[in-house]
């Protein structure tokens, strides 16, 4: 197929998928009157994908062991322990554009530009499980119940924006977070054990 006609496609595909998860966006606590509140339309696909990447990297390392936590292909690539706990360090720094202070002090170690230390430094695979949970709680919470005038002020400085405003800051950083849940499959797969999306 010519590439013009693949791009086009995708495009579109990419536009029906983004439509057709709105009606499902909703608010995981109810409104005072019982009924369930959705999220911020200018979000919604950033939400859901956040959503889906707490589910699917929990999945992808719950069950390594350890020691596989820790491997690194060819010695230079970053382990399962780090990806976590960066992807965990990165939603801290979405919640603190959108106003909310969140992360354990043992996530500074996972900043943006850290170089790896000692296997010993890093914490357990069961701390790390448990700190990912919280930081989807949060996020969740947080972009349930986030304003439109908010979302709609200038991104400040800090990651790129997609639309120059908090809200484009916040489906930025849901793309990148995708990206790096790529690399966590890959590094299961990388580790002997079976991918979870084919």
């Amino acid at each position: 197929m010519p590439a013009l006609f693949l791009r086009r496609l995708t495009a579109v595909a990419s536009i029906r998928y983004s439509v057709s998860i709105l009606p499902r966006i909703d608010r995981a606590h109810p409104a005072a009157n019982g009924e369930p509140m959705p999220v911020p339309a200018v979000i919604a696909t950033a939400a859901e994908n956040y959503r889906f990447n707490s589910k699917t990297l929990k999945e992808t390392a719950s069950d390594l062991s350890p020691e596989e936590w820790l491997k690194r292909p060819d010695g230079k690539l970053n382990h399962m322990a780090w990806i976590m706990g960066h992807l965990a360090y990165c939603r801290g720094r979405i919640l603190h554009f959108i106003g909310v202070e969140w992360g354990p002090p043992e996530l500074e170690i996972f900043g943006r530009g850290k170089k790896l230390l000692e296997d010993s430094a890093y914490p357990s695979p069961e701390s790390m499980l448990s700190i990912w949970s919280e930081s989807g709680h949060a996020l969740a919470a947080t972009l349930e119940s986030v304003s439109e005038d908010l979302l709609a002020q200038p991104a400040t400085q800090g990651p790129p924006s997609l639309d120059g405003k908090i809200s484009g800051t916040v489906s930025f950083m849901a793309i990148r977070e995708t990206l790096h849940l790529g690399q966590a499959s890959y590094l299961r797969v990388w580790l002997g054990h079976k991918g979870l999306m084919g």
